[in-house]
């Protein structure tokens, strides 16, 4: 690690962080990709034993989302899921630390031409993840190809945010605060440069629409609409998802969005919560049912 950091994240109140963070570079970077999936596996176990919190919010989301799943289906999914978020942690460190050489084995690019031929035009690209639990990695496999710059959220403790944001930068073409909307904007205006963020949690602010995700109602931001229309940047989303044993990820980009935004940004939103789902049905598991979804909607029942 190198010292370019703030003198103030010497102070003896951090140093067990910096501890955390140095066991973490070992457990993550150092060890075949099989044997942090085994560790991350075993995390992810232990974290169902002992976060009755985030368990029972995993099991609400699922419940409402998938109601045709019987009682136990639905509980081996809340098992996976925290399987999945264990190895995600892993992954993490594997994404900031590893050798190009590691990532480039387990990558698997599908529709990479279609970002590469959006650039060539001239503008910036809005490339639309979600919240799966791999994020980190995936980012990081798609950010070989193309230039990106992250979205992000700014963490709460200042070791922990001097990684994130120092990482990412060193990753990919910038990294922007997800409440720095001028920052997407100047990001988009640059030639060649991709903007990517995920627009799938709850929101009730003053841009919030109720959108069925999984034909339940979901306080969503409105904010993809806007931020197209005044960009003028394609829209291309992007889904990455963990492969069965150690073949890897698939990373796969589709077509850019036809008619969008539609000048209807509450259609706009609705449309793109469809899309989420279906990349979701392709490793339920894997996304991030930990987060209360269905928080946040005025007039109704918070359901956790």
């Amino acid at each position: 690690m190198s010292n370019d950091q703030p003198s103030s994240l010497y102070a003896p109140r951090h140093w067990p962080m910096w501890f955390a963070l140095g066991l973490f570079w070992v457990f993550t970077a150092l060890p075949p990709y099989g044997m942090v999936l085994t560790m991350g596996r075993w995390i992810g176990r232990s974290a169902y034993r002992i976060a009755g919190r985030r368990r029972h919010i995993t099991r609400v989301n699922l419940e409402l989302c998938f109601p045709e799943l019987d009682p136990e289906e639905r509980e081996k999914r809340v098992h996976a899921h925290f399987e999945a978020m264990g190895i995600a942690l892993m992954m993490t460190g594997f994404a900031w630390w590893a050798s190009d050489r590691k990532v480039d084995k387990l990558y698997h690019p599908e529709g990479e031409t279609y970002v590469d031929e959006a650039l060539a035009g001239g503008k910036g690209v809005i490339l639309l993840g979600h919240h799966f639990t791999d994020m980190e990695i995936v980012g990081r496999m798609a950010a070989r190809h193309s230039p990106i710059a992250v979205v992000y959220r700014v963490h709460n403790n200042p070791v922990m945010e001097w990684a994130f944001r120092r990482n990412r930068e060193r990753r990919f073409a910038g990294a922007i605060s997800h409440e720095d909307i001028r920052g997407m904007l100047k990001a988009l205006r640059k030639q060649k440069i991709a903007v990517w963020y995920a627009p799938d949690q709850a929101y009730n602010g003053p841009n919030s629409v109720l959108v069925p995700f999984f034909g339940v109602p979901a306080a969503t931001h409105t904010g993809t609409s806007a931020i197209a229309r005044i960009s003028k940047a394609p829209v291309i989303l992007v889904h990455g998802h963990r492969l069965p044993g150690t073949a890897g990820y698939q990373v796969k980009a589709r077509p850019p969005l036809e008619g969008f935004p539609s000048g209807d940004p509450a259609a706009d939103t609705t449309r793109l919560s469809r899309l989420f789902e279906e990349a979701i049905r392709q490793a339920p598991e894997q996304y991030l049912w930990t987060h209360r979804r269905f928080k946040k909607r005025e007039g109704m029942q918070d359901p956790y």
